[in-house]
């Protein structure tokens, strides 16, 4: 990776990434949009896999979770079996690209602490349970790589009342 996309990358968190492997959604000009980082940084499992670092689509995100739009999401999930499935297919896919990722070495480490396992379990963002909403900013980065049901949803919402920067 070239210094370049760190120092972007470095402004755009407001620190030094750790466990930074490749900025795999760039925006029009390349700048940064969504990264992925390592699932072992510094002798630790990190389990969310892909990392939102577009300041306009976070800000966006912020706004949408501050008018509770994780819960309204919540709420739609769960009256429909059909989204759960889906949701839990989301995490099953996101957890087998996530150990694609993993190299031998990684993997093996992860193993001998005591953290595959445990890893293998942790869907998108580290979510354990697969029919629930922790953080629109993981799910939509991830989206932003595959798209999945939470994203899409938020994709819906936005559809129906943009939110402007």
């Amino acid at each position: 990776m070239s210094p370049e996309t760190i120092e972007q990358v470095t402004a755009l968190l407001g620190r030094e990434p750790r466990g930074l492997e490749e900025v795999v959604v760039a925006g029009e000009r390349d700048e940064p949009v969504v990264i992925r980082v390592a699932s072992l940084v510094d002798g630790h499992p990190f389990p969310t896999l892909f990392w939102l670092v577009d300041p306009d689509l976070c800000y966006r995100i912020d706004r949408l979770e501050a008018a509770g739009g994780i819960s309204r999401l919540q709420r739609r999930i769960d009256a429909d079996s059909t989204l759960r499935t889906a949701m839990t297919a989301d995490h099953r896919a996101h957890i087998a690209l996530r150990r694609s990722y993993l190299s031998e070495g990684a993997a093996g480490q992860l193993d001998r602490l005591g953290y595959l396992q445990m890893l293998d379990a942790r869907g998108i963002g580290g979510i354990g349970n697969f029919s629930r909403i922790r953080c629109l900013h993981t799910w939509y980065a991830a989206h932003l790589v595959v798209p999945n049901t939470v994203g899409a949803l938020v994709d819906d919402q936005w559809a129906v009342a943009p939110c402007r920067v």
